[in-house]
């Protein structure tokens, strides 16, 4: 059984920065599409940020110049830089695969900005 584990999350001011990290135990990794997905009460859950098996990131259009993913298949590790947030990025964010089959999701973690 997949167990996915986000930290990193925060309460943070409007331009400021934060990592988030994700650790997967239980699954292969490496080779994997993964991809980080934020979740806002009342809005479906929606993809920020994906990085293929072979190294190749996509990011939503919101996020784009200010979100970095980046994968340590080594430590099954997936993290995502989040440089010049904004109030809208505030949401619960979490990993999985980037496939319509997904694991069981984590808890996510909190990120919060404030304007």
């Amino acid at each position: 059984q997949v167990q996915l584990v986000e930290s990193g999350g925060g309460l943070v001011q409007a331009g400021g920065s934060l990592t988030l990290s994700c650790v997967a135990s239980g699954s292969i990794f490496s080779g994997r599409a993964m991809g980080w997905y934020r979740q806002v009460p009342g809005k479906e859950r929606e993809v920020v940020a994906s990085l293929g098996g072979g190294g190749t990131a996509s990011y939503a259009d919101s996020v784009k110049g200010r979100f970095t993913i980046s994968r340590q298949n080594e430590k099954k590790a997936l993290f995502l830089q989040m440089d010049s947030l904004k109030p809208e990025d505030t949401g619960v964010y979490c990993c999985n695969k980037h496939s319509d089959l997904k694991w069981q999701w984590g808890q996510g973690t909190q990120v919060t900005v404030s304007s």
